[in-house]
């Protein structure tokens, strides 16, 4: 009965409960012993079989007691939710994050926490505090990152979906590394009360699942305004389970900037593969430029450091996480610093810090503002033409564990087709679109603001032509 369940997807498993056929407490069960057995170091923490915060969903939950595994930035309620960081190591906050507590009560219970980069630095899960995630479909490669542990355990059927969250492409780019679907919906759309923060305007929750159905199902319960988020926004329509078959009269922009030089051969194979399917389906395809868009990488690395250094002075020895004892304050802030935060995060505090000195703010920080401002006006402008912008998710598949630790900016350009979305807040989603060498490929679509719908929509049309097969990681 257990391989029974774990082949399921969400959305069939949650039929199934509600027609009587499977309860939810084997469905809990089956994914509780799954994810316990953990191979691949992608939890950090998994529910006890009769958890204390676990709620038994009420008959009609549009969840049914289907449960989900959150990335550990999420706070939640005396469990730990530690950012992947020491600095934050056992810290059990006294309340729960609204994404998390919004899933809670929409009947999707608490699975487990997944492992991801130090405070969500990194394109590869390999800055964790505890120890890198190792990718299902080759366990000498990375998963990618930050949300590594979330892509991963959805790829490996340790959880029947998850929630991470994207500041430059990191659910986007271990969905794709990884061979299932992970999406970033608009800027605002969902609550960032209790997650614990990296770059304030730019992190945003999303969902990790199997396939494009699932994905619209969890995301619908995760958006909304928040009274605790003042830059939570209500979305101006619910989401609606995709059911498009067809793609007639979409346009579709392909970048110039984005799709050619840098994307590995492999990856960029598929990626003209599937826009032949996109034809197939009766979209018109055209070539069109984002001329800021090769700039959108340093900005990005200008601006999110920037925010992090701000965001993590709170982590100073005092008021909650590790605490060095020291004769003197500046002396407790040093020590408790130099062993709390891992390398990455030091050298994106010292970036941030140093873009915000008095004398560089205008020269860095306020130009990559402005670089921003022209990203997001190229966007406006194509999308007066076109329906989506697509790209390849991640210039090449999953690459090997340590291949590019010593190498900061050969990591960073691993978010290079992602980052430019996020800028410019606007939501997008990454498919699996086929192989290259025996890894997953994604497919990037994006399109406007509140456009999630029209997205999943045309995502799920092109998920039945390309058939991807999601079971291979989880055999």
């Amino acid at each position: 009965m257990s391989a029974d369940v774990l082949a399921l997807t969400a959305a069939q498993a949650v039929e199934k409960i509600k027609g009587g056929e499977l309860s939810s407490a084997e469905v809990f069960g089956a994914y509780r012993d799954r994810a316990a057995a953990d191979e691949l170091n992608a939890f950090t923490w998994v529910a006890e079989e009769t958890p204390a915060n676990r709620i038994p969903p009420t008959p009609d939950a549009p969840l049914a007691g289907v449960p989900v595994a959150v990335k550990d930035l999420f706070c939640t309620e005396g469990v730990p939710s530690q950012a992947g960081s020491k600095i934050l190591e056992g810290y059990r906050p006294p309340y729960t994050a609204t994404v998390v507590r919004r899933l809670q009560d929409a009947g999707s219970p608490l699975l487990g926490k997944t492992n991801q980069d130090e405070f969500a630095m990194g394109s590869s899960n390999e800055n964790s505090a505890y120890g890198p995630v190792l990718n299902p479909w080759d366990r000498t490669r990375v998963p990618g990152g930050s949300s590594g542990g979330s892509a991963a355990a959805v790829a490996a059927g340790l959880a029947p979906w998850s929630i991470g969250t994207d500041t430059g492409g990191s659910i986007r780019q271990p969905a794709a590394l990884c061979g299932i679907v992970g999406m970033k919906p608009t800027y605002g759309s969902i609550s960032r009360y209790g997650m614990i923060a990296f770059a304030s305007s730019l992190d945003q929750a999303g969902p990790f699942t199997r396939d494009v159905t699932d994905c619209a199902l969890l995301l619908g319960h995760m958006i909304g305004q928040d009274g605790c988020d003042s830059t939570s926004l209500q979305h101006p329509e619910p989401i609606t389970p995709p059911t498009a078959e067809r793609l007639d009269g979409v346009r579709i922009g392909v970048p110039e900037e984005l799709s050619g030089e840098g994307i590995e051969a492999g990856v960029l194979a598929n990626f003209h593969q599937t826009l032949e399917h996109c034809r197939s389906l009766g979209a018109e395809i055209e070539q069109m430029r984002l001329p800021h868009a090769p700039h959108a990488l340093s900005a990005y690395y200008v601006l999110a450091p920037a925010e992090a250094s701000s965001n993590l002075s709170r982590y100073d020895g005092v008021r909650f996480g590790l605490r060095h004892d020291a004769a003197d304050l500046v002396s407790l802030y040093t020590e408790t610093r130099k062993d709390g935060f891992g390398p990455e995060v030091k050298r994106r505090i010292m970036l941030g810090t140093y873009a915000l000195s008095a004398g560089y703010y205008d020269a860095y920080y306020g130009r990559a503002q402005q670089v921003r401002t022209k990203i997001s006006d190229d966007f406006r402008e194509a999308f007066a033409s076109f329906d989506f912008i697509v790209t390849p998710t991640a210039p090449s598949v999953a690459f090997e564990l340590g291949a590019k630790t010593d190498d900061p900016w050969a990591m960073y350009l691993n978010d290079y087709c992602t980052v430019p979305m996020s800028l410019a807040g606007l939501p997008a989603i990454s498919i699996p679109s086929g192989l290259s060498d025996g890894l997953p490929v994604g497919f990037q679509i994006a399109g406007p603001a509140f456009s999630e719908n029209r997205i999943l929509d045309a995502a799920h049309a092109l998920e039945k032509v390309i058939a991807f097969d999601t079971s291979t990681a989880r055999a």
